[in-house]
């Protein structure tokens, strides 16, 4: 089943949640500076974050309301300085002339938690969403394959982006920052933005490692991102550099949007432990790996067999991708032991998954066919990156397993933890069907014939 597609926007501009922020500063703010949206029939403009018609524990509207009005100083004025987390941002609208630019925090402290997803996992949404919302991006337009044609602006980005530590930022923009809250459109928490008119980036450190792949003109992109993998570069950092063409052969380099960037990094590295985990034998034992984090139940199941991989995410009503139905939807995609050729269907979470199981299995020299069952409860109100996918399976990898002698006791017991009938996974489950009604050669040779046995 593939994602729910959104309808477009064909509502003029609601003014509820302009009268909340012009409240803080109504002589402040001009009203163009803050954009809100909706559609005819969304429950949001009816509701206005107060009758909770969608079935959300929370209204993530108003979460991003509430960080909004916190970011309301920065929009205040052209100039921005503070201590950039390192974070640069490659935009996809457009592609490939595309907005690329530095996210700017007007804080002068150590920021590098603002934009460094390995260690997010724990923090509450709050934290998360605050983090995102005080970092102003400048925007330069640039073509992906014209590097000089973005001029200084673009060659700073990308120093910015190889960094290793927070740098000096001095942001000028043509006009003061625009924010914007997207009624009914399920987008990550960001601050307020504007094009860039100038940009000053202080000494930035680079990462060593990755200098060294930058200035490797010879060497294919995909060998960069493994080796410096390999080479202990923490996967986020792999991914900014990634996104701004600071890796591959030198007339192929370009600017990857910052979303492809994370999906692809993610794809290459688990790629690439996955041929290495195909060579180990097989466990013995099923085993089941769980972590909770945001509302976000995960059970991953490994079974004694060659690699194989499932994924699947249930979402109930009122969630992220299911805001309007009635009953729970479920996602899948999988592949067999000779991969896949086409892009899953439930998207960046598909690889993100697949990058921490192989993590593991590469850890103990085994193999195994892994199913990874996902209940997004109500509570997990707004999509905060596909990052919460991966550190929550990394998260439940760490954990001692729970093992089984048999695929019906580890079931029985993943149904304990769900709240959705085992039935239905089973039912929406590639792998779970061929494991329970496709018998294997070697089942016909588990005990001796009668005569041997006399």
């Amino acid at each position: 089943m593939t994602l729910l597609q959104k309808p477009q926007s064909t509502q003029k501009p609601s003014n509820w949640l302009v009268d909340i922020i012009q409240k803080v500063n109504s002589s402040a703010l001009e009203q163009q500076q803050i954009m809100t949206r909706g559609r005819n029939d969304s429950l949001c403009v009816l509701c206005k974050g107060a009758r909770a018609l969608c079935g959300k524990t929370r209204c993530p509207i108003m979460v991003k309301v509430n960080y909004f009005l916190k970011s309301v100083p920065l929009m205040f004025s052209e100039d921005i300085n503070g201590m950039s987390p390192p974070s640069v941002f490659i935009g996809r609208i457009g592609y490939p002339n595309v907005y690329a630019g530095p996210l700017v925090p007007p804080v002068h402290e150590d920021t590098g938690i603002y934009d460094l997803p390995e260690r997010w996992f724990g923090k509450s949404m709050d934290e998360i969403v605050g983090f995102r919302s005080l970092l102003v991006r400048g925007k330069h337009r640039v073509n992906v394959q014209k590097f000089a044609d973005g001029g200084r602006i673009l060659d700073q980005t990308r120093e910015l982006a190889l960094a290793d530590s927070c740098v000096d930022i001095e942001l000028n923009l043509t006009k003061k920052p625009r924010g914007s809250i997207y009624l009914d459109d399920d987008v990550q928490p960001f601050g307020p933005s504007a094009p860039i008119r100038d940009l000053h980036v202080g000494n930035a450190r680079y990462d060593t490692k990755i200098e060294k792949a930058y200035y490797d003109t010879d060497l294919k992109a995909t060998n960069a991102v493994v080796e410096l993998y390999n080479r202990g570069v923490l996967v986020s950092k792999i991914q900014k550099a990634f996104s701004v063409g600071a890796f591959g052969v030198e007339k192929k380099r370009r600017l990857v949007p910052t979303r492809w960037s994370i999906t692809a990094v993610d794809d290459i590295i688990s790629k690439n432990l996955r041929e290495k985990v195909k060579t180990f034998p097989e466990i013995n034992e099923y085993r089941v790996y769980e972590s909770i984090y945001m509302d976000n139940v995960f059970e991953i199941l490994m079974i004694p067999g060659q690699w194989s991989y499932e994924s699947m995410e249930a979402w109930y009503p009122g969630t992220v991708w299911n805001p309007t139905g009635q009953n729970i939807v479920i996602f899948s995609d999988w592949e067999g032991n000779s991969g896949r050729t086409t892009y899953a269907a439930i998207g960046g979470c598909y690889y993100s998954a697949r990058l921490a199981i192989c993590e593991q299995l590469q850890k103990e020299r085994r193999q195994a066919t892994a199913i990874v069952l996902r209940e997004a409860r109500p509570g997990y109100i707004m999509p905060i990156g596909v990052w919460q996918v991966r550190e929550n399976v990394r998260n439940a990898m760490h954990q001692k397993p729970y093992m089984f002698k048999s695929l019906a006791e580890s079931l029985q017991f993943i149904g304990g933890r769900f709240e959705i009938p085992m039935q239905r996974w089973i039912l929406q489950s590639e792998l779970l069907k061929k494991a329970l009604f496709q018998r294997r050669i070697s089942d016909f040779f588990s005990s001796k014939p009668p005569a041997a046995q006399a």
